[in-house]
């Protein structure tokens, strides 16, 4: 079994459960193949040879599942990692909520032995794919969590011309607008007032960030549907975020989404559901 690693440098109160769980998937058999800046930051601050058979710096590498070393940012960057390969992605959260996370670090031997024993189970989400001429050449097209349409620091606000499966366009005026999948439901969509979408259901959610009029609430629609958004304001570019990862582009450009022809596979503990996640991470009830 080789198993791919990313993670976060983020890790100088772990360092010794990582170790940990290396050397039981190196004993086990498995072969681990690391990220590089990752392998960079952990032998800098880890005495000895770490267990780690090959050693990559870009996402030209085979693997038979990911392990994510972090918060869900970490997760997030994994799958772009991973990309388009049907490789499953399991997180170990380090970070703070962990939304994606399956495993804690504690759980590191637990791990392994589900990992061996393939007692997981593996959920398929959703990606949203970005179609646009003007944005950079390289850039992995495909978002997890949402993409965000943002005004620049100077602006005071933008105008998104928003036209769902053809339809005539709606017009968002904003400091933003957020088109979330299901699993981002949690994220940058939930901080605005968007709704919580169960992972797996076939939806976007379109969320106005700050709108200028309080009829402008956030939008469930189906995800068969392509989304094209137009976008003016009285400075000459916006900002584009994928997960995170943004670039700026001129006003007047178009922004087609639709859903990724891949997806990313999440693995979860077997008994796992997303009500007992947001129970647990919401605190409801508490």
């Amino acid at each position: 079994m080789k198993v791919a690693i990313y993670g976060s440098k983020r890790q100088g109160n772990y360092l010794s459960r990582i170790v940990r769980m290396l050397t039981a998937m190196h004993e086990s058999g498995m072969e681990i193949i690391m990220h590089s800046k990752l392998y960079r930051h952990l032998s800098s601050e880890v005495p000895g040879t770490l267990p780690v058979d090959k050693v990559v710096s870009d996402d030209r590498f085979e693997a038979d599942m990911a392990v994510s070393l972090g918060g869900d940012g970490t997760f997030l960057r994994t799958a772009r990692w991973v990309g388009s390969k049907p490789i499953p992605v399991v997180g170990v959260n380090t970070g703070h909520l962990g939304y994606l996370a399956a495993y804690n670090i504690d759980e590191v031997c637990q791990l392994v032995d589900d990992l061996l024993s393939q007692n997981y189970m593996i959920e398929n989400r959703t990606l949203l794919m970005v179609d646009s001429p003007a944005t950079p050449e390289g850039e992995f097209p495909c978002a997890l969590n949402e993409v965000a349409i943002l005004r620049t620091e100077h602006a005071s606000m933008i105008t998104c011309q928003v036209s769902i499966g053809g339809a005539a366009p709606a017009c968002y005026q904003a400091d933003g607008l957020i088109v979330s999948t299901p699993t981002g439901s949690t994220g940058y969509n939930l901080s605005v007032g968007g709704p919580i979408v169960e992972p797996t259901a076939p939806v976007w959610v379109i969320s106005p960030i700050a709108a200028h009029s309080l009829t402008m609430r956030p939008l469930i629609v189906s995800d068969s549907n392509d989304i094209a958004i137009t976008i003016s304001a009285r400075t000459p570019t916006f900002l584009l975020s994928l997960d995170g990862n943004s670039f700026t582009l001129p006003v007047g450009t178009q922004i087609r989404l639709r859903k990724s022809p891949f997806v990313t596979m999440v693995i979860h503990k077997r008994d796992h559901q997303f009500i007992g996640t947001l129970r647990n991470k919401l605190l409801w009830g508490v």
